[in-house]
C-alpha cells in the first residue's frame, strides 16, 4: 500500500553565507506498510520523522528515490495528476489545523468542497462521519467551543472525507492528556478496522505504538535503524537505541546509588548487575530459583515488572547475580541459553 524504496531528503542552503551546509534530514529509506496495517515511526526529536511522512505524500518532495501509494507511483506525477492522487491519502496534524471560522461540519465539509463535490453528496458523506467520530451533536459548534480530544476527532473525519485508502498520522495524540490520548488511538483502531485503512503514524511515544501499531520502525539520524513486529521490538530490540527506548518506557533503571557503583570492566572482587527481560513461557518459569540452585549465586531482585504487549507477556527484571567469577558466568549462560534477553549493566565491588 505504501512503498518507499532509497528514500532521501536533503535541505539545501537558500543563504550564501560560507558556513552554511546542506543538511540529509533523511538518507536512503526503504520502508514497505502493506493494506491494511497499522505502522509506527519511532524516534527521537530531530531524528526525521516528520520529514519521512510529509515525504509519503510529498508535501515534501524526495530529492532522490521513489514513493507509491496504492500501486501508484507519487513522484512521478505533479499539478493536477499529485493533487488528484493526494485525495486517497488523508493526513491529521499534532496542532489539528482546524480553520475557528467555520463549524465542526464545515470543517469536515473543505476538501470535499475544493474537489467542487454538491451539497447534497457533501451532507451524505459527513453525515455518517460525524457518527463515526462521535461528534453528531456537535456538528454545528466551533472549534474554540470544543476540547483537544473533540478538535482531533475533527481533523480525523475532515481527513476522512475523500475516503482515502492511506491515513498519516503527524505526533496525532502529542498535544493531548493521557485519557484523551487513549481515546483518539482507540478510534484510530476502530477506523482501520472498520474502513481496512492503512495507517501510518510517527511518534515519540511508546504507549502509543504498544497500544494500536502492528508493525514499528525506528528512525535515527535521517536512517531506519530497526524494524519489527510490536511484539518482537517490545520484547526484544535488536539496537542500542531500541532498548533505550524500551527502558525509558518501561521505567526500569538500576537504583541511582547502585549506578555509581557500577564499572564497566569486572574485577577480582565483583559481580554483575543485569537487566534481564522475558517473554512467552519464561515469564511463568521459575528460572531465578533454579539459577541459585543450579549456579550456586544468590539472586538480589532490586527491580521488576509484567508488561503486557498486545497478546504477549513481557516481564523485565533488573538484579544482581552474587558469586565468584565462575559462578557468575555459568549463570549468564544459563539464563542466555534460556532465551533470556541478558544485558550486563556493570558490575559492582562484593562487600566481602
Amino acid at each position: 500500500m505504501i512503498r518507499l524504496q532509497n528514500v532521501s531528503k536533503t535541505y539545501f542552503p537558500t543563504s550564501k553565507r560560507r558556513n552554511a551546509q546542506a543538511v540529509e534530514a533523511i538518507k536512503a529509506v526503504d520502508l514497505h506498510v502493506p493494506q491494511g496495517q497499522i505502522h509506527g515511526v519511532i524516534g527521537l526529536s530531530g531524528a526525521g520523522k516528520s520529514t519521512l511522512i510529509r515525504c509519503v505524500n510529498l508535501l515534501e518532495r524526495p530529492t532522490t528515490g521513489t514513493v507509491s501509494v496504492d500501486g501508484q507511483e507519487l513522484t512521478g506525477l505533479s499539478g493536477e495528476a499529485l493533487n488528484h492522487a493526494r485525495h486517497r491519502i488523508g493526513m491529521i496534524f499534532q496542532h489539528f489545523n482546524l480553520l475557528t471560522s467555520r463549524t465542526v461540519y464545515d470543517n469536515i465539509a473543505l476538501p470535499l468542497e475544493l474537489m467542487g463535490m454538491k451539497r447534497g453528496d457533501i451532507r451524505e458523506r459527513i453525515t455518517p462521519l460525524l457518527e463515526l467520530v462521535g461528534l453528531d451533536d456537535k456538528a454545528r459548534q466551533y472549534p474554540a467551543q470544543l476540547s483537544g480530544g473533540q478538535k482531533q476527532r475533527v481533523a480525523i473525519a475532515r481527513a476522512l472525507a475523500s475516503r482515502p485508502r492511506v491515513l498519516l498520522c503527524d505526533e496525532a495524540t502529542s498535544a493531548l492528556d493521557p485519557h484523551t490520548t487513549g481515546a483518539i488511538l482507540e478510534l484510530l483502531r476502530d477506523i482501520n478496522q472498520k474502513l481496512g485503512l492503512t495507517i501510518l503514524l510517527i511518534t515519540h511515544e511508546m504507549e502509543v505504538v504498544k497500544s494500536i501499531c502492528h508493525r514499528v520502525s525506528l528512525i535515527s539520524g535521517g536512517e531506519l535503524v530497526e524494524e519489527a513486529d510490536v511484539g518482537d521490538f517490545f520484547t526484544s530490540p535488536s539496537t542500542q537505541l531500541g532498548r533505550d527506548f524500551l527502558n525509558d518506557f518501561l521505567e526500569l533503571e538500576p537504583p541511582a546509588a547502585l549506578i555509581e557503583r557500577l564499572e564497566e570492566t569486572p574485577g577480582e572482587h565483583s559481580h554483575p548487575v543485569v537487566r534481564l527481560a522475558f517473554s512467552g513461557d519464561a515469564v511463568s518459569t521459575p528460572l531465578v530459583s533454579r539459577l541459585a540452585r543450579e549456579c550456586g549465586v544468590d539472586v538480589s531482585i532490586l527491580q521488576a515488572k509484567v508488561e503486557s504487549i498486545q497478546d504477549r507477556t513481557l516481564g523485565l527484571m533488573i538484579a544482581e547475580l552474587m558469586g565468584d567469577a565462575h559462578d557468575t558466568r555459568r549463570a549468564l549462560d544459563y539464563l542466555r541459553n534460556h532465551d533470556l534477553q541478558v544485558e550486563v549493566l556493570g558490575h559492582v565491588q562484593r562487600d566481602d
